[in-house]
């Protein structure tokens, strides 16, 4: 029996609910929720399920509805997810049943579905089994089409269905074109020849994009001679025409291109979809001149309606990828305004990466053989690289831009503190030897000696100055690799001088001394905590677009970008297998673009050898995987940006 429960009222139906263990809480689902452990200020109250457990991840699993059934999706939790005991694979999609547990973390959940109600078990009566693979195989051209012959009717209109179900899952252009031929040659075995025209835009006449003969020959479409007449009449009246002995036909018998072509028989259906001609099919032969029938033309005009919506749903799909393509690259362009002195980084390291990929794709080594990205999962490591920097719009401009160890204005106080310091020094040496001359009288000779001795003592005091100096100018400058602390600044540190209140005052305060000693880099230990907190800002907002299935691994793509196998990394510190292949490919370009780029103002470009040696070295340190970097170097996937 279904567990009783009262389900809250809200604005739409509620399909499915979320019964939380022990608590005796239930959360009402609609068509989408997340589960997590802080509350989302960008998600309604009716869309976040709250589970107040530390070890919960912020934002760990979600829930949807697809269809007439729900899926749940682990949103790269740190703890997992887990549906009847079984742990989900991160980014993929798992049905819920009525009555499944899930186990989020420490917290427990069935999942109850009111989608369909549940009925007493009763004995199934099989009255009649199909075997469903016939409808799925390749049909086989039968020897002969006679009129009449109930089995190719039959097989005729398993193949007209197998058109709505072949068209309707493809989202390229190449794939659809060439199901479209493939699905031609089998409805018609005595056609010889097919080619398709296509308007590119609305408005524009229809040029040829594929033409292919039965033995697999393609032919170039631009070298096609099509018959104006034909084109003309199914283009300009919509209709579809056929021509038995068109050599003989008068209207279409003197086209050059007929008889160039020695044509004998052929259909030629428009494209229609809404009163638009999006285009034509031509299928014809020159062998026999009675190849096609009324029927045949019949099928042909409703396979190339199903055609003509396929392709009008391309062309939508095609329309918003290039959307959401321009918005990405917008948004990309946007975040790298803020900082010019990195502009283009992104998009240098979405090029290195998709050529990694690619270059990994074909490698065919025992090690990465059986690693294999499909079309769909290189546009998603696209995207992770356009975005991986993404959380770099809430960093502070003066950290994000910052070329030394100390800001310039923090930079130019320390060096009018120096001048202040000489002309304290001077200023007091001064005034001593003027009360000495007035305390004890004396005279030219002997005071020109104590101005003497006063003058050399200033200027080798000033000369230690400007030796401090020019070390924080050296320790300011900022290290590719670890170094050590210069030990002068030791001695700066302890260095006071007098101010005119008789006060002793520092050359240097404790929080240069600490920008200063940074061996690494140019940021402090706050500004890098800044600087690493844009990692998980990417992620928090990669997480609110709501990427469609194949794009679903966007943020966490992005989001390990600066992690490392030997756990050292950030934000999270996964190790090895925890860090996804994507995800290591990602960090290689982007610490090779890093060493290599020519625009940062805080350290010159190294040379190509020398940022391979340092990505060896870290190869040979834990923290990046061998096996990808040798696929970079063997492929220079550098080159092919």
């Amino acid at each position: 029996m279904r567990n009783t429960a009262i389900i809250p009222e809200s604005d739409g139906p509620v399909t499915a609910y979320l019964e939380v263990t022990g608590s005796g809480k239930v959360f009402p689902l609609h068509d989408e929720v997340v589960i997590g452990r802080e509350a989302q200020d960008s998600l309604a109250s009716d869309r976040f399920l709250c589970i107040p457990d530390h070890t919960v991840s912020r934002r760990h699993a979600r829930v949807c509805l697809s269809g007439a059934e729900y899926f749940i999706e682990d949103l790269h939790s740190f703890n997992g997810t887990f549906v009847g005991g079984e742990r989900l694979t991160p980014g993929t999609w798992h049905p819920l049943h009525d009555s499944d547990e899930v186990s989020v973390s420490s917290a427990q959940l069935v999942f109850h579905s009111l989608l369909v109600p549940v009925r007493e078990s009763q004995p199934t009566v099989i009255k009649q089994t199909v075997d469903a693979t016939q409808y799925a195989r390749p049909l086989e051209t039968p020897a002969d089409d006679g009129e009449g012959d109930p089995e190719v009717t039959i097989r005729k209109l398993h193949a007209m269905a197998q058109v709505g179900i072949a068209l309707g899952a493809v989202t390229d252009s190449a794939t659809l074109i060439e199901k479209i031929m493939n699905l031609i040659f089998e409805l018609f075995p005595l056609a010889e020849r097919a080619f398709i025209l296509l308007a590119k835009n609305d408005g524009e006449a229809p040029v040829p994009v594929a033409a292919r003969r039965r033995d697999g020959t393609i032919e170039d479409p631009a070298s096609v001679r099509i018959s104006r007449t034909i084109v003309d009449e199914v283009l300009n009246r919509k209709l579809s025409i056929l021509s038995v002995d068109t050599l003989a036909d008068r209207r279409f018998g003197r086209q050059e291109s007929i008889i160039a072509q020695a044509i004998r028989s052929v259909m030629c259906v428009p494209l229609l979809l809404e009163g638009d001609v999006l285009g034509l099919v031509q299928v014809d032969t020159s062998s026999d001149p009675y190849a096609f029938k009324g029927p045949d033309l019949e099928m042909l005009t409703g396979v190339c309606a199903e055609m003509a919506v396929a392709l009008k749903n391309f062309q939508l799909y095609s329309d918003i990828e290039r959307l959401l393509d321009g918005f990405v690259r917008a948004s990309v362009q946007a975040i790298e305004e803020r900082d010019p002195v990195t502009a283009g980084h992104s998009f240098r390291v979405a090029s290195y990466a998709e050529n990694l990929a690619k270059a990994v794709d074909r490698a065919d080594g025992s090690e990465l053989r059986a690693v294999r990205f499909t079309g769909e999962q290189l546009r998603e490591i696209r995207y992770a690289a356009l975005l991986h920097d993404f959380g770099k719009v809430g960093v502070r401009e003066h950290v994000l831009r910052k070329e030394k160890k100390l800001h310039h204005a923090e930079m130019r106080r320390l060096e009018q503190r120096f001048e202040y310091a000489c002309a304290s020094l001077e200023r007091q040496a001064y005034r001593a030897l003027a009360e000495r001359h007035c305390e004890h009288g004396l005279d030219l000779a002997a005071f020109r000696d104590e101005k003497r001795r006063l003058d050399e003592r200033l200027r080798d005091e000033f000369a230690r100055l400007d030796g401090f100096l020019a070390t924080i100018r050296r320790a300011n400058e900022p290290a590719i690799s670890r170094t050590e602390r210069l030990p002068e600044l030791d001695a700066i540190l302890d260095y006071r001088f007098e101010d005119a209140a008789g006060g002793r005052v520092p050359l240097l305060d404790a929080e240069e001394f600490l920008a200063l000693s940074v061996a690494k880099g140019c940021l402090t230990a706050d500004e890098r905590r800044q600087i690493e907190a844009h990692v998980a800002d990417s992620y928090s907002f990669l997480i609110l677009i709501p990427w469609t299935r194949d794009l679903a691994g966007v943020p966490a793509i992005a989001h390990g970008h600066h992690e490392k196998l030997d756990g050292s990394g950030y934000p999270t510190g996964l190790r090895g297998a925890q860090i996804c292949v994507q995800t290591r490919i990602l960090t290689i370009c982007d610490i090779y673009d890093a060493l290599t780029a020519g625009d940062r103002p805080y350290k010159k470009a190294v040379s190509l050898e020398a940022a391979l040696d340092l990505l060896d070295a870290e190869c040979r340190a834990g923290h990046l995987d061998p096996r990808l970097f040798r696929v970079f170097v063997e492929s220079k996937a550098w080159a092919a940006a």
